[in-house]
């Protein structure tokens, strides 16, 4: 019985497995078992190719259009609002760190922009100012915060008359009204709008509030882009920025009025018909906003404030839709916070 068992290629018994076996056959049997497995795998692996092929193909559409890699915005955006989120949702003073952190890289953005177009820009009493301002918003009482942005803007000012009087170098009159009025302008347009966020996080439950609007204008920012990528035909303003359109400005209010419904109702405790209200006023400061800092950066000739944030821009190219919704927020609050349900 075991020359015919080795005859026909069974093992005998009490061999252990594979024994018995010729070679050749054990291992056409194992490929024939593999090839359905590697089969599948291949197929997987055509399909994942495939998908990103598509994936950057259109990445690539997108980035030609707008001049934005999407793959690095959607990444660095997400981890932005994460840490926003974290800082909001758990203690408040992290948001503060947050907020003088990313107001003074804004002020500094925007001096080195304005003093590469030719303007006299001081840093050192830019970023004194941006802090008096930002801090004292949270810390003192509000008159004194006023007190602040007068007290910055007046060293800010005398700075440069200080540091044109020393340096004596035959600059023009008109030059010089250029170079005051842009350096007392920054201060207001950044550390000041953004400070109006740090009073209204300061109030009782103003984290909400904060985190409402900041989302209220982000959903603006996204609603306009997405339709405006894919259904925007008929320019909103040209001479501005000839890249937003009409379409985009409709999915903004679309996108911003049920985000407002939406955070009004499950949030901040308000009956959802002022999520309207929220979501409009949102809308008209983030466009008003975003508008605005398309026409400064048209007057000093660049695209971005600078690069900063790949996908994105600079700093206050983030900033521009958020720091005019500041003030509309606070005054939402102190507006429609006696029509919240208990």
């Amino acid at each position: 019985m075991s020359d015919a068992s080795d005859a026909a290629g069974v093992a005998p018994e009490g061999a252990a497995p594979g024994q018995g076996v010729p070679p050749g056959r054990d291992r056409a049997g194992a490929e024939r078992q593999s090839s359905p497995i590697r089969a599948r795998r291949n197929e997987f692996e055509l399909q994942v190719a495939h998908a990103r092929a598509e994936f950057e193909e259109a990445n690539e559409r997108i980035k030609q259009r707008t001049g934005r890699d999407l793959i690095l915005a959607i990444v660095i955006g997400v981890a932005i609002g994460a840490v926003v989120l974290v800082a909001l949702v758990f203690v408040k003073w992290p948001f503060l760190i947050f907020g003088v952190g990313v107001a003074l890289l804004g002020t500094f953005e925007f001096a080195r922009a304005l003093q590469a177009s030719g303007r006299k820009i001081d840093i050192v009493p830019q970023l004194a100012g941006g802090v008096m301002i930002l801090l004292s918003a949270y810390f003192l009482d509000l008159w004194l915060h006023w007190v602040s942005l007068f007290v910055a803007v007046v060293l800010i000012v005398v700075w440069r008359l200080l540091g044109q009087m020393i340096a004596r170098d035959g600059r023009r009159y008109a030059a010089v009204v250029d170079d005051v009025l842009a350096g007392a302008l920054l201060p207001v347009y950044v550390s000041f709008l953004a400070s109006l966020a740090l009073v209204l996080l300061r109030q009782e439950h103003g984290e909400w509030w904060v985190m409402a609007f900041l989302i209220v204008a982000i959903a603006s920012d996204t609603g306009a882009y997405v339709t405006g990528l894919t259904l925007g035909r008929h320019p909103m303003a040209p001479r501005i920025s000839p890249k937003k359109t009409w379409e985009g400005f409709a999915g903004a209010a679309l996108a911003a009025v049920v985000a407002g419904i939406l955070l009004s109702w499950l949030m901040l405790g308000l009956p959802w018909w002022t999520g309207i209200i929220f979501g409009l006023v949102i809308l008209g400061t983030a466009t008003a906003g975003d508008l605005g800092e398309s026409m400064l950066k048209r007057d000093l000739g660049i695209k971005d404030m600078s690069s900063w944030l790949p996908g994105h821009g600079g700093v206050l190219d983030r900033l521009d839709s958020i720091l005019p919704s500041a003030p509309a927020a606070l005054a939402l609050f102190y507006l429609l916070t006696p029509l919240a349900v208990s």
